[in-house]
């Protein structure tokens, strides 16, 4: 018999099911005895371990579930349990089972029809390799906890071997509820009723033979014929009975009745080695059970073969099975067979490498076999592993595409192939993870999983990206290096295990090693293109397109050529047409086609040819030559090109996607039903796409060398202008299908505080929580948010839904769902572009805004295409529709965390839609029947008669659009656009809007000064409220705007050139004023100091100088009332306000030199100033007397210079840490200077006397601190003795003194040394004695008080000498001289210093000339101090009386009557003289 198979159907894998969270549950083993062997060994193994992988699937009725198990030969110990539904989501977890013992290739998952209780709906039946059979009561999944042990309560366990004499080994095992049989390699075979009954009670455990009698023990009795050991097993159940079916080695098929524990059945075959055993359904019509024998030919070991045997059946008093006589044979020409199947029709037999189906039939001759495409057929193609030359024509391609712009090369590879590899079907998280870890990219498979589809590429770029850099290798080398890698751990990780079969509804499967899939039949188009062409007489769709047997011939050559055209380059080039398409384009898609007939008609891709671009070329050279020939051959077939051209056409029309209507109203739920049909529409739209491409290639060929066929210029007219754009309206809808099935939808955006409320729980319900966590997950694509908006037939509900349906049925419903794509619920769309609004309306209420961006930019694209002669704007609106959504796609966008970049790009673009959308042709009445229901914000408004007023309404409403998602930029935009409309607007006077022309104007000049003070476009804004024409709104904006600019910190704007103040100079003021008496005085900038930047800007010098005082007032204020800590930084602020406030004065003319006192407050000295301004004086009386009076309610300078002293003294006095207001009280400024000196701060000191006291007052005070000073210079001489800086002093016999009685001082500040207090005394005293001549007088006798053995400073005592340079003055001169210090001496006892004073200026009177003599007498007659001397001589002789220094006295005594004798005769002299000369 044959075995050539024909293509019948293709796998469709489950999305989702490689990424289960696996719940491990350990199962506790209470057994102890352990096997032991004849020989007292330990015989651990005593069943069959599992050597292969194994998987199996329980289909339960009623409810509707398929239990998968799966024993993987890597991990013996443990098996995995899924339960999938239909009808229902997949789930999230499945089942882990880790026993204490490697099991047994076998497992039985059934429905509790045992005890039948809703806690533990299912049941699973193990045995280990030791003999230890588990019967397991399973619960719900979420009733257990990962790393959980599994409840011993729930747990059944029979150690076999306690019933095994002789310890047998087990050789099969099988089970069914209630029971599980064994088979043991002597031949027999034995049931236990685990979990019925108790293990002890009789009829617990049966052995299955021949004689009459019961026995529990195996091997007490003798059981006739002998046979060999037991194969395979397998139990059925027949009308209410159930049956076991045993193969032995030896060929003898029996059959063993469970009820009556007897045979029922023994057949023997021979002459081949057996394996296994499948039993299928019974036919209750034919009274037949269908068996399946898979074993070796004893001719060739090596090939394997199924013998199919039908069993008959006659179920009367007696059961009566007899065998079939005729028996079919299949060869498995290549792999190893897993896994047989057999349903009423049918036997599936699953290879390592291919599905096959075979018909059930009795003519054994003529059994036609199906092959069914595996998936790793597909993931080979997508990852350019069919060919190794694939990938390189990719670069190839590329390179010749992009010549000009060779940047563009490596990105536009990259997105390829990495779109290719996150495609569904394609991707695996196991085996990315896998991929991953060989490049050293250690990522947990977990964080792997919650990576969304662009952080997945951004993980495989960087890595290609890094090898690229570390190893210098080429970018394409890196990807394919990177591909054939993941292509192998995809095929490692997805190894076939077994077949999911549903008898009732024929759905077939596969389950893998980490996933499930489902299989499908093909589609039409499936049928030709990865068939044979040789099928298309057999398609009645397409026959009927064609009008002759003529016309069928030529399609089937036209065919050949173009797949043969196909296979050169037509799927690399494909995979760059789509990318160009998705992405944002470079090249045209019409370049592309162009660029790659080029390289097919030259047979060159890139300049340099090497090795193997010349095999390359020869191979493309080859291809025209034959294409040539083909086209020669068809056209003489046809005897004219136009009736090969109505045949693509008529070809063409099979590939529309086609039109169903029917009638909906049930809502399509989210199930595996739904994952299996999206793929499916995957499948079949590439197909497709890529049929249409071919074709596309073709034709784009056939025009290039049109000459060399025949074709006429009528013949590529028609091409041109038909039948491409037809091939383009029909790539471009399977374009956009195939979009919608492998994008992935985009995470749910939260964006307001609803949004917020409904993710904390509130308010909300559990099916859009649910909704929300489905989004964005890589297998939720964009198809599923549109099947579930899709209303199906209430039939398709029923019992097929609840399970997997049949092959076609995914076909048939895949038409539904892509027809309701394309031409909408009823098929009333006329074409893809008004369909493709209501998609983008479905994705955009879905949170769906890029996907449905890119949807209409496609359209827009396309449509340009197609109208580029003609305007591309509807008459019904459906263009400003378009371009109205598009614009609150990409609005929506610019909330979901863009870049900077793109969130610009992204808002200039939504400005340029809507601008476009309100412009266009029917605007108005399209955009305003849009109903609230379509998910867009909603315009609100109706009933725009003029085209003004709907663009006035429309504006508005994109301005407060933009506005909600604080977009200025846009708002700002359309709010000018508004006020553009409102004049002709408001003509109308059925206009909508409210209100009058100048409320209206002012209302959006109000919102572009918001929009453009948002965006830091401070003259636009200021200009904003100079075109105000609504005076309450436009200084509400004045105050806005200094408001905004002072906390921006760009409020200096006001004092420069920038702004236009016309007009606002004193509301401007105004606002400032009031801002600054209301904000903190320490912000940042100051508004006092920009006030008076302000004014002086405006040449305003008296109100600047009053700004600032108001600003140093306020300063003052808030020190007194707070505790500042900076309290020197803010005197000295204090101080620069002052004196900034002076300097402005100065400016002013004198006589209006004055600023008045603040209002709520006084000045430092405020007991000067009072409350009441007296009337001003004019200028021509300004020197009589009233000018005082003139000055007494105002703030003159001398007023502010007097405050700017007695601040710059408390400033002085916070900087040596001392505390100083002042009080006004009587005395506080003499105390201030005294506190000044006492800490050394005496320039302040000494300016503070000077400016607020005169005349006597002044003398007064300054004897007061220049006796202050003299103290500390007295102290200091007590500690250390003081020598001048020059040596200079005056000598005494005396080094040190104690001096008692002296005032004692208190210091804040360390004291100054010695030399520095002497030094400043001296330049004090020189500096001020001009001002009060006495100061010497007073230093020098505060000295001599405090201590009256001190010795006087030479440059002192020289202070009372000075003017006595002439000799004839004698003693006498100015207030301080020598005869005030000649008294000073004598009155305190310093009579050494007095006796030598009088000498020496005796001595100067008698050396004067004698032309001087008049002169000298007069003067000295005047001076001389008479009582001052008897005083001296008086001392001098009390001293010598009383015997104290009595030689040094009446020496002293002596050279003073010597002295003043001759002083006495020279004045008689001089008397005589004078006389005798005026004689």
């Amino acid at each position: 018999m044959g075995t050539d198979s024909t293509l019948a159907g293709k796998e469709v894998p489950i999305i989702g099911t490689d990424v289960f969270r696996w719940i491990e549950l350990s199962v506790p083993s209470s057994s102890s005895n352990i096997p032991t062997a004849v020989d007292g060994t330990n015989a651990t193994t005593i069943a069959p371990p599992t050597v292969d992988d194994r998987a199996s699937c329980f289909v339960l009725e009623d409810p509707s579930a398929y239990l998968i198990w799966r024993i993987h030969k890597l991990q013996p110990h443990a098996l995995e349990l899924l339960e999938l539904n239909a009808s229902k989501e997949l789930p999230k977890a499945g089942l882990r089972f880790i026993f204490p013992y490697q099991l047994c290739p076998f497992a039985f998952v059934c429905k509790n029809e045992i005890s039948r209780n809703s806690r533990f709906p299912y049941l699973l039946y193990v045995l280990t390799v030791t003999g230890v059979a588990y019967l397991l009561k399973i619960r719900n999944v979420s009733a257990y906890a990962s790393s959980a042990l599994f409840p011993a309560e729930d747990l059944f366990e029979l150690n076999v071997c306690d019933y095994v004499s002789n310890h047998v080994p087990i050789t099969a095992v099988t089970a069914t509820a209630g029971c599980v049989v064994v088979g043991r390699s002597d031949g027999s075979v034995c049931c236990f009723r685990l979990g019925v009954i108790d293990t002890s009670a009789p009829g617990f455990v049966h052995e299955l033979r021949d004689e009459a009698g019961v026995s529990r023990l195996w091997g007490l009795m003798s059981r006739g014929k002998m046979v060999g050991a037991v194969q395979d097993m397998e139990i059925s159940e027949l009308h209410g009975k159930r049956f076991v079916f045993v193969l032995h080695s030896d060929g003898t098929l029996r059959i063993w009745d469970l009820s009556s524990h007897s045979r029922v059945f023994n057949h023997t075959v021979t002459g081949a080695t057996f394996r296994r055993l499948w039993v299928g359904q019974f036919d209750p019509d034919s009274s037949t059970i269908p068996l399946s024998i898979l074993y070796k030919h004893g001719l060739d070991e090596e090939l394997e073969m199924i013998s199919l045997h039908s069993i008959r059946y006659n179920f009367g008093e007696r059961n009566v099975f007899s065998m079939d006589p005729s028996v079919q044979n299949i060869t498995l020409e290549e792999g190893q067979c897993l896994d047989v199947k057999i349903t009423l029709d049918k036997i599936w037999i699953l290879k390592d490498d291919e599905l096959v189906s075979h018909m059930l039939t009795t003519n054994v001759e003529e059994v036609e076999a199906f092959s069914y495409a595996l998936q790793e057929e597909v993931v080979a193609d997508q990852l350019f592993q069919s060919s190794e030359h694939q990938a390189d024509e990719i670069l190839q391609i590329a390179c010749s595409i992009f010549s000009s712009s060779k940047e563009d090369v490596v990105p536009f590879i990259s997105s390829i192939f990495l779109r290719k590899l996150l495609l569904p079907g394609v991707h695996h998280n196991a085996a990315l993870h896998a991929t991953l870890a060989e490049y050293s990219r250690h990522l947990p498979e977990s964080d792997l999983q919650a990576l969304t589809a662009d952080g997945l590429k951004q993980e495989v770029l960087s890595l290609i990206e890094h090898e690229v850099g570390s190893e210098k290798l080429s970018i394409l080398h890196s990807w394919k290096c990177f591909l054939t890698r993941y292509f192998h751990n995809w095929c490692k990780n997805n190894a076939i295990y077994g077949l999911l079969v549903d008898s009732s509804t024929d759905a077939v499967g596969l389950i893998r090693k980490s996933s499930v899939s489902i299989f499908r039949s093909l589609e039409d188009i499936e049928r030709i293109v990865e068939g044979s062409s040789d099928e298309v007489g057999e398609l009645t769709g397409l026959v009927d397109l064609l009008d002759d047997d003529l016309e069928c011939e030529i399609l089937v050559e036209l065919l050949r050529c173009v797949m043969s055209f196909s296979q050169q380059l037509g799927k690399t080039a494909s995979s760059i047409f789509y990318e160009s398409v998705l992405t944002a384009p470079v090249i045209s898609s019409e370049d592309i086609v162009h660029c790659i007939v080029k390289i097919l008609e030259t047979g060159s891709c890139i300049s340099g040819p090497n090795e193997k671009e010349l095999i390359d070329h020869k191979s493309l050279r080859k291809l025209s030559a034959e294409m040539f020939l083909s086209l020669q051959s068809l056209y003489r077939k046809a005897s004219a090109w136009s009736r090969i051209l109505n045949v693509i056409q008529g070809f063409l029309k099979f590939l529309v996607p086609q039109k169903i209507i029917q009638n909906f109203d049930t809502e399509v739920s989210s199930n595996i039903n739904s994952s299996i049909i999206v793929h499916t529409t995957y499948q079949i739209s590439k197909v497709m796409f890529e049929s249409a491409w071919d074709f596309l290639l073709f034709l784009s060929y056939l025009v290039d060398i049109g000459g060399q066929v025949h074709l006429s210029h009528d013949d590529i007219t028609k091409i041109q202008l038909e039948i491409v754009p037809m091939l383009q309206e029909i790539i471009f809808e399977w374009l956009i299908i195939n979009f919608f099935a492998i994008t992935p939808s985009a995470p749910a955006t939260t964006e307001d505080f609803n949004s917020k409320l409904s993710s904390l729980h509130i308010d909300c319900n559990t099916g859009k929580q649910l909704w929300n966590e489905k989004l964005g997950r890589r297998d939720f694509t964009l198809a599923f948010i549109l099947l579930l908006n899709v209303r199906s037939s209430s039939t398709d509900h029923g019992h097929l839904l609840k399970r997997f349906p049949n092959m076609q049925s995914f076909v048939n419903r895949m038409r539904d769902f892509i027809s309701w794509i394309i031409w909408g619920q009823s098929g009333g769309s006329s074409n893809f572009l008004s369909r493709s609004i209501d998609l983008a309306f479905i994705l955009f209420k879905h949170g769906q805004y890029e996907a449905a961006e890119q949807l209409l930019m496609m359209a827009e694209a396309h449509l340009l295409k197609e109208k580029t002669s003609q305007s591309i704007q509807e008459s019904d609106g459906g263009w400003c529709i378009r371009q109205h959504l598009l614009g609150c796609c990409l609005l929506a966008q610019v909330q979901c965390g863009l870049h900077t970049t793109q969130k610009d790009n992204k808002v200039f673009d939504a400005i340029r839609c809507f601008f476009r959308s309100s412009s266009g042709n029917g605007a108005s009445e399209a955009l305003q029947s849009l109903s609230e229901d379509v998910g867009i914000p909603y315009l609100g408004f109706s009933g725009c008669a003029s085209t003004a007023a709907w663009k006035l309404q429309y504006y508005q409403w994109a301005m407060q659009l933009f506005e909600r998602y604080s977009i200025s930029e846009g708002a700002c935009q359309f709010a000018l656009a508004a006020l553009e409309q409102v004049d002709e607007a408001m003509k109308d006077e059925n206009n909508p809007v409210n209100g009058s022309i100048t409320t209206t104007r002012g209302r959006l000049w109000a919102n572009v000064f918001i929009f453009a003070l948002d965006l830091g476009r401070y003259y636009d804004a200021y200009c904003a409220i100079v075109s105000n024409p609504d005076e309450e709104s436009k200084y509400i904006c004045l105050r806005r705007f200094i408001i905004v600019l002072y906390e921006q910190g760009a409020i200096k704007i006001l004092c420069s050139n920038k702004l236009p103040l016309i007009g606002l100079v004193e509301k401007v003021e105004q606002e400032l004023a009031w801002k600054a008496e209301r904000s903190d005085i320490s912000a940042k900038p100051n508004l006092y100091k920009l006030l008076y930047a302000f004014q002086m800007h405006q040449h305003n010098w008296r109100r600047a100088a009053n700004y600032m005082y108001m600003y140093s007032t306020r300063l003052r204020t808030e020190a007194a009332s707070k505790d500042y800590q900076g309290s020197s930084l803010m005197l000295q602020e204090r101080l620069n306000a002052l004196s900034a406030a002076i300097n402005s004065l100065h400016l002013v003319h004198p006589a209006y030199a004055w600023i008045d006192p603040p209002a709520n407050g006084s000045s430092l000295l405020g007991e000067h100033y009072p409350s009441k301004k007296a009337k001003r004086i004019p200028e021509d009386h300004s020197d009589n007397d009233a000018e005082p009076e003139r000055w007494q309610s105002c703030i003159d300078v001398e007023k502010l210079e007097n405050e700017f002293v007695l601040t710059s003294a408390e400033y002085k006095l916070s900087l040596v840490n001392v505390k100083w207001t002042f009080s006004g009280k009587d005395g506080a400024l003499s105390d201030l200077a005294e506190l000044l000196v006492n800490n050394n701060l005496y320039d302040m000191a000494f300016t503070i006397l000077l400016r607020f006291f005169k005349g006597s007052a002044l003398k007064r005070e300054l004897e007061r601190v220049l006796s202050a000073i003299s103290l500390r210079c007295c102290l200091d001489k007590v500690e250390s003795t003081w020598v001048e800086e020059h040596g200079q002093l005056v000598t005494s016999s005396k080094l040190e003194m104690v001096v008692h009685g002296s005032p004692v001082t208190h210091h804040t500040t360390p004291q100054t040394d010695g030399s520095s207090c002497w030094a400043t005394l001296k330049i004090y005293l020189e500096k001020y004695k001009e001002f009060h001549g006495r100061l010497p007088v007073i230093v020098a006798e505060t000295l001599l008080r405090a201590d009256p053995q001190i010795e006087l400073p030479l440059w002192l005592v020289q202070l009372f000498k000075e003017g006595q340079k002439e000799r004839m003055s004698g003693m006498s001169g100015r207030e301080s001289n020598p005869a005030s210090l000649f008294q000073l001496y004598v009155s305190y006892g310093r009579y050494t210093e007095a006796t030598n004073l009088l000498l020496e200026c005796i001595q100067s009177f008698a050396s004067v000339r004698p032309a001087d003599i008049i002169r000298r007498k007069r003067s000295f007659a005047a001076w001389f101090p008479y009582t001052t001397i008897e005083r001296l001589l008086y001392q001098l002789e009390e001293l010598t009386r009383k015997g104290h220094m009595v030689e040094q006295c009446d020496k002293l005594k002596r050279m003073l009557l010597s002295s003043l004798q001759n002083h006495l005769k020279t004045l008689k002299v001089d008397s005589e003289d004078a006389i005798s000369v005026s004689s």
